[in-house]
């Protein structure tokens, strides 16, 4: 039996399999420590020496916070290959994990080349942690089992609540004791994840523990040198950065990246077209699709000036006190998680209770009203940079508002766009398209941290034009999309003509599609 296809019927964990402990537990903790260390760099970047930062420009500091998260989600697609066929969900899991965990204490260092050498290592480790972790999820439920909706819930909290443990404890530690103990914790809470991974590893019965497609043990060898020289190859080109020997500019480096990101996702989304052999019912719903993958970048860009420009707009610019109390700047961005947890049932319900009244909007309407939605955050934004620019710092109340209006656009767009993926890729490429489609986070956050160089606290009476342009872009790009998806929702209620076909010629087990929103 193929350990991976174990359906474990026990309901030990809140009535769901044993082995959701594990994994809910596990994600929590990473979850924490990545966020909780994301919540710091652009701070911690433009920080001046005296404050114990770099003193990089913001263009410098954003451009590489973009790079960094959207590194992040392109490395899932190696890392869900290397799962598939080298190592198996639970060993890519594990070894990601303890690689994210050297990370964050590399991070902790007080040093320029440890800060830099640290961000690698997490980008490395959650690229082999993430979409394995949320692969196996799936793995613990039968075809049939209908418990996987519930599941995937309590999932997806385990997500938030990590998120917003890491935003209170490292942002709390940034103010009290200074950043590096912010990102020491984040390694702590790492461990505590891997030590309890560790511990109930045994819930999981078999799932994941070894590779669905492993490749011969010449492939694997010829595999593993390939990714030694790989490796070696970036600890090289890190080696002659850090000492001068190559001048990287973070500023280009992201737009090239941005394009090279951009590139490869209409290249694949093009030859799928050309060589996928496909009917004319699944080239229309893959051109449904296309919408979708372009409201979700556009999205992405926008909603991701969350750890950058409103990080710096809420350290620089807001007024933070209550009373004798200053609110941590991190903590702001905890208040999209806060959100997500109140509003996630009512939104469900939302879906739900439209269906039943026959109104079930398409997937490309609800995209376009997301975008939409989100971009109106940037008018909340216009009008508190403006009072910025008066020389006055602004209540916190101007943030509090924008992010609540862009979680209200993440809860139409981001479960929607992964069910889309899963209803209109065709079966046998459910994989591939999943891949792809997680291409448009990554482009999204490079975009984003393109965009943030441009919004400098320093200068914000530049703020309130910039806030409007990122506003006209969206709803120009969303009301594009909205008018498209009149003509394309019919495509999206074709049948599909492979419902017999094998799907698992996919490159890597990227994310699972039924996964609703949480923080990605």
């Amino acid at each position: 039996m193929d350990p991976t296809k174990i359906v474990d019927k026990d309901a030990s964990f809140f009535g769901q399999p044993g082995g959701l402990q594990t994994l809910f537990f596990t994600e929590m903790w990473e979850r924490m420590s990545y966020y909780g260390m994301r919540a710091l760099l652009v701070l911690f970047m433009t920080a001046s020496l005296q404050e114990g930062g770099l003193a990089l420009t913001v263009a410098s500091a954003t451009a590489i916070y973009g790079l960094y998260t959207g590194a992040v989600y392109f490395m899932g697609l190696p890392g869900g290959w290397i799962s598939d066929r080298l190592l198996g969900g639970q060993k890519a899991t594990w070894y990601g994990g303890i690689v994210i965990m050297l990370g964050h204490i590399v991070l902790a260092i007080p040093s320029t080349a440890s800060f830099f050498i640290g961000m690698i290592l997490v980008v490395l480790g959650t690229g082999l942690l993430k979409p394995n972790i949320t692969a196996m999820v799936g793995q613990l439920y039968g075809p049939n089992d209908d418990r996987r909706d519930g599941g995937y819930t309590l999932y997806y909290m385990g997500i938030n609540f990590g998120s917003i443990i890491g935003y209170l404890v490292t942002g709390y530690l940034q103010v009290e004791a200074g950043y590096h103990w912010g990102f020491g914790a984040a390694a702590v809470g790492m461990a505590l994840g891997l030590i309890q991974y560790r511990l109930t590893l045994p819930k999981l019965k078999g799932v994941g523990a070894k590779p669905p497609k492993p490749l011969s043990a010449a492939g694997m060898k010829r595999s593993w040198i390939v990714i030694g020289v790989l490796l070696a190859g970036l600890a090289i080109i890190t080696a002659l950065a850090l000492n001068g020997i190559i001048i990287i500019d973070p500023i280009v480096v992201a737009s090239n990246v941005a394009i090279v990101f951009t590139v490869i996702f209409f290249g694949y989304y093009a030859s799928i077209f050309l060589f996928g052999k496909l009917t004319k019912n699944e080239m229309k719903r893959l051109g449904a699709l296309f919408l979708v993958c372009i409201a979700s970048t556009m999205f992405w860009a926008g909603f991701e000036q969350a750890g950058s420009s409103f990080n710096l707009f809420a350290r620089d610019l807001t007024d933070r006190m209550v009373g004798s109390f200053e609110i941590p700047t991190t903590w702001f961005q905890m208040l999209n998680s806060i959100f997500l947890v109140i509003m996630s049932p009512f939104f469900a319900a939302l879906w739900i209770n439209l269906s039943k009244r026959m109104i079930n909007p398409s997937y490309g309407f609800k995209s376009a009203i997301g975008l939409i939605i989100m971009a109106t955050g940037f008018i909340v934004m216009f009008f508190a940079s403006q009072a910025a620019a008066s020389g006055l710092k602004v209540a916190p109340y101007w943030l509090v508002a924008v992010y609540f209006i862009h979680t209200v656009g993440e809860l139409c767009l981001s479960p929607v766009a992964l069910s889309a993926v899963s209803k209109l890729s065709p079966k046998r490429m459910a994989g591939q398209m999943m891949g792809i489609f997680v291409l448009t986070y990554s482009v999204g956050n490079v975009v984003a941290g393109i965009l943030a160089g441009g919004l400098d606290p320093e200068n914000p009476a530049a703020m309130p034009e910039l806030f409007w342009t990122i506003f006209l872009f969206g709803v120009t790009v969303g009301a594009i999309v909205f008018v498209l998806a009149l003509f394309t929702r019919k495509w999206e209620k074709l049948p599909p003509d492979d419902d017999n076909a094998d799907n698992d010629d996919h490159p890597g087990a990227v994310i699972d599609a039924n996964e609703p929103v949480g923080k990605p």
